[in-house]
């Protein structure tokens, strides 16, 4: 979690910004993946934890990066949790996407700098 700032939650606004998601990408995965269910402040206001985050990152990373199907994004993180490994398929997909946005910014910034 290097690019996130340490605290407990974080709005649904930050989670966009930080997972380069919409809102309502975020809200419908949530009727989707019963792993992910953030829970709501006293405003009514959904507040995700880092472990939401990095879950989340997973399943960007299994729906767009791997190419699964909502469906096939559920059995897989289904699978991932009966065989323990959903912890550390998570921490890998955070990885991966943290590697290619730097990449992405870097390939911009080089874009940029060569005007």
């Amino acid at each position: 979690m290097d690019r996130i700032a340490s605290k407990e939650y974080y709005s649904i606004g930050e989670v966009c910004e930080l997972t380069d998601l919409k809102p309502h990408v975020l809200r419908y995965w949530e009727t989707q993946f019963a792993a992910l269910k953030p829970i709501k402040n006293k405003g009514g206001n959904r507040v995700y934890r880092q472990k939401e985050i990095k879950l989340v990152h997973l399943i960007r990373h299994l729906l767009h990066t791997e190419r699964y199907t909502i469906e096939g994004a559920r059995q897989k993180l289904d699978q991932l949790r009966k065989e323990g490994k959903l912890v550390r398929a998570a921490r890998i997909a955070w990885n991966t996407e943290t590697v290619r946005d730097l990449r992405r910014e870097t390939d911009d910034l080089i874009e940029l700098l060569e005007l």
